[in-house]
């Protein structure tokens, strides 16, 4: 892990024996999905939020993806088959994390449409558009002052567990990689989060980073950021993708930057129009590999991450998982159409 706090809470015993699981049986503080209209800032109260170009796009086999919880692996099993994958391409938006915070501009029947916030694109200002049940929103005002009071803790693990105790019994939910949440304290094994919904529960330290109020983590190297991609190797490609569950190119691109606190636009094409221009000869490991129409023109599709050695770890398309390539090997089509750095 990039950082540990130098000091650890102290809990007074009834803290250490509290139960997430009670805390969420108790009447919730948060307005989970009614009342939620146009106007209002919510948080993702799913483990990772689909977004859809517009409401009823959605098949029967979509449903695990749709509900509050959502049961993500069961959605995966039904998106086995590489056409059913693939139908989803230009249907769905992108991915929102629990506790992102979103600004809801409409909300039609059973469906919101909002901009999730710190998902950079030239198409609103505000954040990434899309369109998510409303069940999968909750308003909570203490869970806003929480997010902008309290130190926070980063998610590193490809995924891991809320559990209702410090010693990791009693499993909750499991979450993904790069969710950020509000610490309310530590013990030198786990930590306590606070949850959208007003409830809490424990996360493992070695699972997370921590960090106070305020800051960001260390500036990476380019090395580092190809350690955090080569974590979701075998990871199976999803449009749209911005978790564990399953990347997009440039999901998986933006992702890993983002967990290194380095910000950058949420589609290949907006990245490709970031950061320092890199010549071929002096690639190195971390910079952007860009693949456009054949002869490396027009509208950019494609983004991989060079990890040195002539090589690029990136996630290619619906039939395939996050993987290595030797790039050039790769570009058959003679595509690639520039590098950059974003660090």
């Amino acid at each position: 892990m990039n950082l540990r706090r130098t000091t650890v809470a102290l809990l007074a015993t009834g803290l250490v024996g509290a139960s997430a699981g009670a805390a969420a049986a108790a009447p919730h503080e948060a307005a989970q999905g009614h009342g939620i209209e146009a106007g209002d800032h919510a948080f993702v109260d799913v483990t990772t939020a689909t977004l859809w170009v517009e409401p009823g796009l959605d098949r029967p086999i979509d449903a695990p993806s749709l509900t509050n919880p959502v049961d993500l692996d069961r959605w995966n099993r039904n998106l086995a088959d590489t056409e059913t994958r693939r139908w989803l391409t230009g249907k769905l938006e992108t991915q929102a994390v629990l506790g992102s915070e979103v600004e809801v501009t409409e909300v039609a029947g059973e469906w919101a449409h909002v901009v999730v916030e710190g998902q950079d694109t030239p198409r609103d200002d505000r954040g990434y558009p899309g369109w998510l049940p409303v069940d999968q929103l909750v308003e909570s005002d203490r869970f806003d002052t929480l997010t902008e009071t309290r130190p926070w803790a980063q998610v590193t693990d490809e995924r891991t567990w809320l559990t209702a105790t410090p010693t990791g019994s009693r499993p909750l939910s499991e979450i993904s990689f790069n969710t950020r949440l509000p610490v309310l304290a530590e013990t030198p094994q786990a930590v306590r989060v606070a949850l959208p919904d007003g409830s809490g529960a424990w996360l493992a330290q070695d699972a997370v980073d921590v960090y106070d109020q305020g800051e960001q983590p260390a500036a990476p190297t380019g090395e580092d950021l190809v350690a955090t991609g080569k974590q979701f190797l075998g990871l199976r490609y999803l449009w749209a993708g911005v978790s564990a569950y399953g990347f997009d190119c440039s999901g998986f691109t933006y992702s890993v930057h983002r967990a290194h606190g380095v910000s950058i636009p949420r589609d290949s094409s907006a990245q490709a129009e970031h950061g320092q221009d890199v010549a071929i000869e002096d690639l190195q490991p971390g910079d952007l590999l860009f693949f456009a129409q054949p002869g490396g023109v027009g509208h950019v599709h494609h983004v991989g991450m060079y990890i040195g050695n002539g090589k690029m770890i990136h996630a290619p398309n619906a039939s395939e998982s996050v993987s290595i390539v030797d790039w050039q090997d790769w570009d058959t089509d003679d595509e690639f159409s520039g590098a950059k750095r974003m660090i």
